[in-house]
């Protein structure tokens, strides 16, 4: 009995120890199985976790039957992961190794601890060799992208799809057919290519398409040839890249459940819904298939996707970190090339205002400008036309000394501009209907369209010539009148920083259809009349220019002497003296001259003086050119410019000039005149049914544009019924077409982008950058255009860029680095396009300019 008691004993002992292996064997089962479920929870994302699990059972069941006699284990596997597990585990052979290995557990549900060791140790080995040397390209591709905005239950197909290795000759070609619209062999381009644009790119406002989408995903997460950490912190790295680059792509992406449904969601994200002729409407994956082609193969990117992130990054810090404030005299309100006060202090003499001229710093400053205290958003027009923030422009000695004459007063927070001047005390609009009351064929609006205003003020004229659709270039110095250009761009008007000194004033010749200068100080007549002359240069043939200054009607000897140095200065020019009219009101006079349209008078002077220009001084050579005392001759050639007036407006903005021939070769390689109307067409549906709808730009917020790069005028000209004005850029290593753009009734400027624009800073409400900032690189310091950019734009301006990929992303991410909100970013043919708004941000740190320091 007692041996029976013991044996008993011993039974339940044996028994209990049976019992404690078994409890032990399926915790440590369970225990791999929570190890899997963490591990893939990290990479599964919220919108799949709630798959049912019937569409599990279906994808188990097509998973086994669709590998029914293959010798590929390694692929059956992650048919029992939800999609966006698979997406990041396909991109690494060790990562697809760790996820096999535990998703065995899953299917048969009952036999979790069987499935851990039947197929890890065969699938890990085989497929990642497979993968990476049968098809490197594709699977990437797949995997990603098809996966995230697919319903739960197409999935079962797409885990098929992954399981036969992403082989187009079987059935996923066809789902993915009927998916996307077009397979990948459809679209004539391996899956790699694709990669390189929304990766490299940081596009991805188009994530939702086979191939953006992919491109985006397994680009942030780099490659299958990654080991397991780097493909974590990449997984993460590239969710974050996809969402901060489009805005809210990726976010809208998970959101949208349906394939059919890509096109909508990816206008949606980049926030252009009617993008129009950006980039041609229809399928976005179908745009990008076209920018991948253009942007190399993936297989390199695949080799290189480590390095390019690190040049990523690099750039990055770069751009982001090294932002500092300048230390300047000039504060708030630095102008690099004028406010070089180094070189001002080395000049030999200032008697002809060389002290007022550009003297750019060898090296451009990388600084940001500061804000004035207190700044903020300007107020809009046509309000600001009457009053502006008296913060933006601190400044109140001009309504000190011009107060009289009603320029600029001050009042409470605001200045306020009662709309006077010197000759016009009782308001612009008088004093304009004079003018047109004086000489008939001036023809304000008509005829006159385009006018030069030199020592405006505060511009007045020619903020008030807009209501009679006139164009106004508003030019005056950095002078004692403190900031009154300024003020000028403050409220909206056009106007340069720049002097008639010793160079000529950066515009073509034979431009102008009025010049106009009332008491703007401009000694004349002195030295030969070269600074006249000058004026005489810019003027169209049979252009006016209105004089109204005290030599006109002033009888004290200083005045006389004046008027009698004039009269025979502008009898020796052949300028016609059309008018002497009083102004009763304001007490003034004004003498009207004409220039002559032919050469008669020129060649019946009985003296030469002051003489002809020779035949090879270029008239419209006019960057850094020094002034000459001499008159260039007038085209007779009736397919000459100059040789007969514009059209009217405004059917000169629309209509090729007369002397655009057609044997002459245009920009973009047409005929001149079909280059222009092609130029002209394609801006017209940019920006109607881009910009203006697409964008999400206010424009009731826009007065003062900027096309940085323009060509024939084709932007500036799209917005000729907004309340807007355009100063069109053309710069000096480009094709010399602004005398086009003049021609149609607009205006603009010579520049080199390697320099400071001679223009206070935060004058422009939107920029526009078409291809500009690609060629300027190449031979200036990007991060100086950048930080000139920042300069003109005023905090909350927009900023539209064209340009090609690699330019377009490298810009992003400087914009990114000065707090800058990426508004809209687009990719297509290796092209790119980018909208970014300015952030009140500034520097903490300070960069002391010392040849700006006082």
């Amino acid at each position: 009995m007692a041996l029976g008691k013991y044996s008993r004993v011993d039974n339940r002992r044996s028994s209990s120890s049976y019992c404690s292996t078994v409890t032990i064997v399926v915790f440590v089962a369970l225990c791999l199985v929570g190890i899997w479920m963490l591990t893939s929870s990290s990479v599964v994302p919220v919108q799949n976790i709630d798959v049912p699990q019937e569409n599990k059972n279906q994808a188990k069941d097509q998973v086994i039957e669709s590998n029914e006699g293959k010798t590929q284990p390694f692929e059956d596997n992650p048919g029992d992961l939800p999609d966006d597990a698979r997406k990041g585990d396909s991109n690494e052979g060790s990562n697809q190794q760790e996820s096999q290995e535990e998703k065995p557990e899953e299917k048969p549900e009952e036999k979790p601890e069987e499935k851990p060791e039947e197929k890890p140790e065969e699938k890990p080995e085989e497929k990642p060799e497979e993968k990476l040397e049968e098809k490197p390209e594709e699977k990437p591709e797949e995997n990603p992208e098809e996966k995230p905005e697919e319903k739960p239950e197409d999935k079962p197909e797409q885990q098929n799809e992954d399981k036969n290795g992403g082989n187009e000759e079987t059935k996923p070609e066809d789902d993915r057919k009927t998916e996307s619209g077009d397979s990948k062999e459809e679209n004539g381009e391996p899956d790699s290519e694709a990669k390189p644009e929304a990766g490299d790119n940081g596009s991805g406002g188009q994530g939702d398409s086979e191939e953006s989408s992919t491109e985006k995903q397994p680009n942030s997460n780099d490659t299958e040839e990654k080991n397991d950490n780097e493909k974590k912190s990449d997984d993460s790295n590239g969710t974050k890249e996809g969402e901060n680059v489009t805005g809210q792509e990726g976010e809208k992406g998970e959101q949208n459940d349906k394939r059919e449904q890509d096109d909508t969601i990816e206008n949606n994200q980049s926030k252009n819904p009617t993008s129009g002729e950006v980039f041609p409407s229809g399928a976005q994956s179908e745009l990008l298939n076209e920018t991948s082609q253009q942007n190399g193969a993936w297989s390199t990117q695949a080799a290189e996707s480590k390095n390019e992130k690190e040049t990523q990054r690099s750039s990055t810090k770069q751009s982001g970190y090294e932002w500092k404030i300048c230390n300047v005299t000039a504060g708030s309100d630095y102008i690099p090339c004028l406010d070089n006060l180094q070189a001002i202090r080395s000049l030999r003499s200032t008697k002809h205002y060389e002290h007022r001229e550009r003297h750019c710093p060898e090296e451009p400053p990388t600084c940001l400008v500061s804000l004035p205290e207190g700044y903020r958003r300007s107020i809009p027009w046509p309000t600001s036309r009457e009053k502006i923030w008296y913060y933006n422009v601190p400044h109140t000695k001009l309504a000190e000394v011009k107060g009289h004459q009603n320029w600029v007063k001050v009042s409470g927070e605001y200045l306020t501009f009662p709309g006077g001047g010197t000759q016009f005390k009782h308001g612009a609009l008088h004093y304009i209907d004079f003018i047109q009351e004086s000489v008939n064929d001036i023809a304000w609006g008509k005829r006159s369209r385009v006018i030069l205003d030199v020592g405006c003020g505060v511009a007045s004229f020619g903020g008030f010539l807009f209501e009679r659709d006139v164009l106004t270039m508003s030019l005056a110095p950095k002078d004692e009148h403190e900031a009154q250009v300024q003020f000028a761009l403050e409220r909206g008007i056009p106007a340069i920083s720049a002097v008639m000194g010793t160079k000529r004033l950066p515009y073509p010749g034979r431009v102008f259809d009025l010049v106009h200068c009332a008491r703007c100080r401009v000694p004349w007549h002195i030295e030969g009349g070269k600074l006249l002359l000058e004026l005489n240069r810019l003027l169209r043939p049979g252009g006016f220019f209105v004089w109204s200054a005290t030599p006109v009607y002033q009888k004290n000897a200083e005045d006389v002497g004046i008027w009698n140095a004039m009269k025979e200065l502008t009898k020796a020019m052949c300028w016609e003296l059309v008018s002497i009219n009083k102004d009763s009101v304001n007490g003034v006079s004004a003498a009207i001259y004409r220039k002559p349209t032919n050469n008669d008078c020129y060649e019946q002077r009985p003296e030469k003086e002051p003489p002809l220009c020779p035949d090879s001084d270029d008239p419209n050579a006019a960057w850094n050119v020094p002034l000459e005392a001499c008159m260039h001759k007038i085209s007779t050639n009736a397919s000459e410019r100059g040789s007969k007036w514009p059209e009217q407006w405004p059917s000169r903005v629309e209509k090729p000039p007369y002397w655009l021939l057609d044997s002459q070769v245009g920009v973009y390689g047409r005929s001149a005149p079909e280059d222009y109307t092609v130029d002209n067409n394609h801006w017209k549906r940019v920006v109607t049914k881009s910009y203006l709808n697409g964008m999400g730009i206010d424009w009731s917020t826009v007065r003062n544009a900027m096309d940085m790069r323009a060509v024939y005028g084709g932007f500036a000209a799209a917005l000729k019924d907004l309340k807007v004005w355009v100063m069109n850029v053309v710069s000096i290593d480009s094709a010399d077409t602004l005398p086009i753009i003049f021609e149609r009734g607009l205006f603009g400027i010579y520049h080199d982008w390697c320099e400071s624009f001679n223009t206070y800073p935060r004058t422009y409400d939107l920029l526009h950058a078409d291809h500009l900032y690609s060629k300027i690189k190449k031979r200036c310091n990007l991060a100086a255009v950048v930080a000139e950019t920042d300069r003109i734009l005023r905090p909350e301006g927009k900023v539209i860029v064209r340009d090609n990929a690699e330019t377009v992303n490298e810009l992003e991410n400087m914009f990114k680095s000065m707090k800058w909100e990426i508004r809209f970013t687009y990719f297509k043919d290796n092209e790119g396009l980018l909208c970014v708004q300015k952030s009140m941000w500034r520097p903490s740190e300070a960069e002391t300019l010392k040849y700006a320091i006082a």
